[in-house]
C-alpha cells in the first residue's frame, strides 16, 4: 500500500538518523543575481544532503539552476542565503584561507574541459596545481601526478604536452586526475559529459566510477540527461526552475516518478526503454517560465497538465511517499506535488539498472 506522509518543508531533506554519513548538508540555499531587467531566481530554497561514498544526481533542463546549484556548494559565487556545510563546516561563512584548505577536499569538474584548462601550461603542471598551492615536496608532486595520470588512462610521457594537443574526451581525464591528485573526500561534475560524444561519455563515465572506488568519493554529479545518470547514481534530485521536485533512491524514482515533471524526463529518455510516452499520458505544455517571475505556488503549474487552482495558490512541499522496492524494503522517496502520480509499488515494466556500464571504443 501506498502511504503519503508529511515530510519537511520545500528546504528539508535529511535524514537525522543517519547524520553521521552526511559529507554535505545543503540548507536553505538562495541563488539571486540581479540585473537590468530585475533578480534572477535561479536557486529558490532548496536542501538536501549527500552521504559519504554516494552518488547524488541533481538533474533537471537547462536553466532549472542545477549548474548554479553546484558552483554556489563552491562558493563560486557564494550563494545569497543558505547554508552549506562540508563535512562540519559551513562554507558560507569560511575565511578565505580555511576556504582554500577546504577545496582541496572538495573538488569540481566542469562541462567544457578544454576552456577550464590553462592552455599555456603543459599538462603535467595542471594537473600538479592544488600540489603547489599545498606546497607538496617534488618527489612526491611527481609520484602523485603520476599516479593520477595511470588512474585516468593518461600516458605519462604526454605529461610535457599541453592541452590543445588533446580530444575533448582526454582533456576531461586531464580534468578529473586534477581534482583527484589531492585525494579528495567529494567531487562536483558539473555535466561532466555533455559535450563529449556518446562513445567517449561511456569511457569517463566508469572512469568517474573507478575513481569513486579506489578514493572512496562522494559524488555530485549534476545532468539534464536521467539516461547518463541511469547506472551511476544512488539517489536521484529532480529540479525545476530553481526548486528540487522529487528526491530518493535511484531506483525509486525510475519505477515510481511521482512527479508530473520527472515522469515527463522519463517518457522523453528513449535509452531508458522500458517507459513510453503513452505509460504517465502526461505532456509539457507552452514554454518555461522566466525566473525572473516564477509562477506563483508550484512552478511547474503552467506546464502541468494536472494543475488545479490549487497549484497556483499554494506552493506544494516536499512530502515524503512510502514506496517499496523489488525486495520489499522500504525506500526513500519524496515529491513536491499535490497531485503526484502514484502508481504500484513495484513497476513490472520498469527498465533495470545494469550493474556496470559497458565501456566503448
Amino acid at each position: 500500500m501506498t502511504v503519503i506522509t508529511p515530510a519537511h518543508e520545500q528546504g528539508g531533506v535529511s535524514a537525522p538518523d543517519r547524520d553521521e554519513d552526511v559529507l554535505l548538508r545543503v540548507e536553505n540555499l538562495e541563488c539571486v543575481f540581479p540585473t537590468s531587467a530585475g533578480d534572477v531566481h535561479a536557486v529558490s530554497n532548496i536542501s538536501f544532503e549527500v552521504r559519504r561514498g554516494e552518488v547524488l544526481a541533481l538533474v533537471g533542463e537547462s536553466g532549472c539552476g542545477k549548474s548554479t546549484t553546484g558552483r554556489a556548494i563552491m562558493q563560486l559565487p557564494p550563494p545569497t542565503s543558505g547554508s552549506v556545510i562540508y563535512d562540519g563546516t559551513d562554507l558560507t561563512k569560511a575565511s578565505g584561507s580555511h576556504l582554500r584548505r577546504i577545496r582541496r577536499k572538495l573538488q569540481i569538474i566542469f562541462q567544457d574541459p578544454i576552456s577550464a584548462l590553462n592552455p599555456r601550461r603543459k599538462v603535467k603542471d595542471i594537473i600538479a596545481e592544488g600540489l603547489d598551492i599545498a606546497g607538496v615536496p617534488k618527489k612526491e608532486r611527481r609520484e602523485r601526478v603520476e599516479a593520477a595520470m595511470r588512474q585516468v588512462g593518461l600516458d605519462i610521457a604526454n605529461g610535457n604536452r599541453r592541452p590543445r594537443e588533446f580530444s575533448g574526451g582526454q582533456c576531461q581525464r586531464i580534468a578529473i586526475a586534477r581534482a583527484i591528485v589531492l585525494n579528495p573526500d567529494m567531487l562536483i561534475c558539473d555535466e561532466p559529459v555533455a559535450s563529449l560524444d556518446v562513445s567517449i561519455q561511456a569511457q569517463i563515465l566508469n572512469l568517474l566510477e573507478e575513481a569513486r572506488k579506489v578514493y572512496d568519493l562522494s559524488l555530485l554529479f549534476i545532468s539534464h540527461d536521467l539516461a547518463v545518470v541511469h547506472s551511476i547514481s544512488d539517489r536521484i534530485a529532480v529540479m525545476y526552475l530553481g526548486r528540487i521536485v522529487e528526491i530518493g533512491d535511484a531506483e525509486s524514482v525510475y519505477r515510481n516518478a511521482a512527479h508530473p515533471y520527472t515522469n515527463i524526463l522519463l517518457d522523453s529518455a528513449p535509452a531508458l526503454g522500458a517507459r513510453a510516452r503513452e505509460e504517465s499520458g502526461l505532456e509539457l505544455r507552452g514554454e518555461i517560465p522566466s525566473p525572473l517571475n516564477p509562477p506563483s505556488g508550484c512552478r511547474f503549474r503552467t506546464r502541468c497538465p494536472r494543475a488545479t487552482s490549487l497549484c497556483a495558490e499554494q506552493e506544494p512541499p516536499l512530502t515524503s511517499i512510502g514506496m517499496r522496492d523489488a525486495a520489499g524494503r522500504e525506500t526513500e522517496h519524496q515529491v513536491a506535488c499535490h497531485f503526484p502520480v502514484i502508481r504500484s509499488e513495484v513497476m513490472a515494466a520498469a527498465p533495470e539498472r545494469p550493474a556496470t556500464r559497458t565501456e566503448e571504443t
